[in-house]
């Protein structure tokens, strides 16, 4: 008889009145792999949130290993034994892997650390699933990958039996997240079990044994490995999401009739960077996957820390850069939302905060920022500009960064995981706010580990794999890339029209 994992039974969940978890219900069973593809994040966060800890519920029951952890009428108030591993590492940097795994996991009570001792019980560990780490490096000095493996070890010694992985497809290259996997099954077939959480179908399909849809706080789906997914879920957001991404392979122009090159690298080599080449036309969009993991830090170390201005063969908009006008290269860091606002800032000094070189007086000239206003708030809309920053939403947050760009006016944009972490309804939005920069003719250069939706408004790919080898797609060529790449049969399918469409002329 199979034992169950976790279940939970008609759960609602509210917060301060507002319902985030709807007659929730899903069964996880002991040794299963199970995927979770979130078509929006409303109640997703609060999902992850009830399970590590019982918090009171409106409705429902929770059972994890087979014990009854929450009750509507009783709510036990516990925390449960369960690991969650996401984007942002939950390890103590400073500490070694020893420490992590043994030193920090509840219920270790030895006053005097022997440290030897430690590194030997981690060995049969490693050696088990075919990882070579040293016990005593410090975390910080890890792999993307290395570190995901840290924290599922330190799963295990914690003998936690439910393990939740969140989007960690986005920060691994292809064949670190196949090594993923084989450790997955491998926890797995010993009777551990996990809740993967993916954006698409097609990362869960390679690894899940049974797929739940989640939309609006509730379970609307679940698909076992067997069942035939269909390209079109019937559902409006994603039908409008797979609309867009349709329209896009239509209407970008080809990158062969934009000679003019606004961004121009050759036999670049700095770090782990070995000759590179890169070329990006005016409003062209060029993603460039890493398949590593490894290079993007050297390449975004090199280039905003001035650096690039003493490297050869570097042209911008046709000229050394040295010899370039200041703000010609523009960044939209991961996670822009966090990390390009400054909240002590009013609305509009964030906005205007990378247009000085073109209105020196910006800071001090109200009729110049009136002016400003004026001409963006039937975009941005009037009540922003009177708001704080942190009381923007996440959609008007990315509208002030955009538009920001915008004022700014660079020869080329470089974005790093535009939709890492988003949810559909966002992803159409940054979407169209990229639409908007190739709009007015400004080269964007997508960094990205995972493609993910970036295909969608690519003329080209180029993929960097682990030995270093560069391998360049054009949009006609993008039904080769690997087969779980999102959206891929979309391309697959305007070639055979294509080819068909070639044929028939040759008849005629």
């Amino acid at each position: 008889m199979k034992e169950e994992a976790l279940r939970m039974e008609r759960v609602t969940y509210q917060e301060q009145g507002v319902t985030l978890l709807e007659n929730f219900s899903m069964t996880i069973w002991a040794g299963e792999i199970m995927g979770l593809v979130p078509v929006n994040h409303y109640g997703l966060g609060a999902l992850i949130e009830l399970l590590l800890r019982n918090h009171p519920l409106h409705y429902g029951y929770v059972y994890y290993h087979e014990k009854q952890v929450n009750h509507w009428r009783y709510p036990k108030y516990g925390v449960n034994r369960i690991s969650v591993i996401k984007n942002k590492s939950c390890l103590a940097g400073k500490l070694t892997v020893t420490d992590n795994i043994f030193v920090l996991r509840p219920g270790f009570k030895k006053h005097v650390i022997r440290q030897r001792l430690l590194e030997r019980q981690l060995q049969p560990f490693l050696k088990d699933i075919g990882i070579r780490i040293r016990a005593d490096e410090y975390v910080e000095n890890l792999t993307a990958f290395e570190r995901l493996v840290v924290e599922i070890l330190k799963a295990v010694v914690a003998g936690c039996y439910l393990v939740i992985l969140e989007d960690i497809g986005t920060f691994v290259s292809d064949s670190e997240l196949a090594k993923l996997h084989e450790i997955l099954r491998h926890y797995a077939d010993q009777g551990m079990s996990f809740l993967y959480i993916a954006a698409h179908f097609e990362e869960v399909r390679q690894i899940c044994d049974r797929t739940a849809l989640m939309m609006n706080g509730r379970i609307t789906k679940i698909f076992q490995a067997s069942d035939e997914i269909p390209d079109t879920l019937s559902f409006e957001c994603t039908e409008d999401f797979e609309r867009h991404v349709r329209e896009q392979i239509e209407k970008r122009p080809d990158a062969s009739k934009l000679p003019t090159a606004a961004f121009e690298i050759r036999h670049l080599c700095y770090g782990n960077i070995h000759d590179l080449n890169l070329r990006v036309t005016q409003g062209e969009c060029l993603v460039v996957q890493d398949m590593s993991g490894s290079l993007f830090q050297d390449f975004l170390c090199l280039l905003p820390k001035g650096k690039l201005k003493r490297t050869e063969g570097v042209l911008i908009d046709g000229m050394p850069c040295g010899r370039a006008k200041r703000h010609s290269v523009a960044f939209i860091q991961e996670s822009p939302v966090k990390s390009m606002l400054f909240p002590d800032m009013s609305y509009m000094e964030n906005l205007c905060f990378t247009m000085d070189h073109k209105l020196p007086f910006v800071w001090l000239n109200k009729r110049i920022q009136n002016g400003i206003r004026k001409e963006f708030e039937q975009v941005l809309g009037k009540e922003v500009f009177d708001m704080r920053v942190e009381k923007l939403s996440k959609t008007q947050k990315y509208d002030l960064i955009y538009t920001r760009i915008l004022l700014q006016n660079p020869k080329v944009v470089f974005c790093v995981a535009p939709f890492k972490g988003a949810e559909v309804s966002l992803r159409i939005h940054i979407m169209k706010l990229i639409e908007t920069l190739l709009e007015k003719k400004i080269a964007v250069v997508i960094l990205t580990v995972n493609l993910a939706d970036s295909l969608a408004l690519a003329e080209r790919v180029i993929c960097i794999r682990e030995n270093g080898e560069i391998q360049s797609y054009n949009k006609e060529n993008f039904g080769k890339l690997p087969v779980t790449t999102p959206w891929l049969y979309l391309y697959r399918e305007k070639n055979r029209f294509s080819q068909t469409a070639d044929s028939d002329t040759v008849l005629e």
